[in-house]
């Protein structure tokens, strides 16, 4: 998947730092104390915001032209990469069942060859997909 970029409007707590909000996705709203973290926080708010819609076959909101969003703070452009999110935040292990030749099971054996990690590296070699 491409990357995604959407405007969020950065707006000053009166207690100090700043939170976020997306026009394109109204229930996407985080805060952080400086604007360092409020981004950091936006990518992640941004990131569980997409996801839960793409678990839900919802539909992903069209992105609003920067120009087009109005409000009281500073507009930002977030950027989304869902393959990177998916990556940190969506590890967890799935058993998967194959088959090799007995022979292939033998020799891999008694080099110790840890079967998980040779076929994660395999798909991603397969799948052009850069080890993070």
């Amino acid at each position: 998947m491409k990357k995604l970029f959407y405007p969020a409007l950065f707006h000053a707590a009166e207690e100090g730092g700043y939170w976020v909000t997306f026009p394109d996705i109204p229930e996407c709203i985080t805060e952080g104390d400086d604007m360092e973290e409020a981004y950091s926080m936006a990518v992640d708010a941004l990131g569980l915001a997409l996801t839960e819609r793409m678990k839900e076959k919802d539909t992903i909101p069209e992105v609003s032209k920067v120009e087009d969003i109005a409000g009281d703070g500073t507009v930002v452009v977030v950027q989304f990469d869902l393959d990177e999110y998916n990556r940190k935040h969506n590890s967890k292990a799935v058993k998967k069942t194959l088959s090799i030749p007995e022979w292939l099971n033998e020799e891999a054996m008694a080099a110790s060859i840890n079967f998980s990690q040779v076929l994660q590296e395999a798909l991603m070699v397969k799948l052009r997909i850069a080890k993070s």
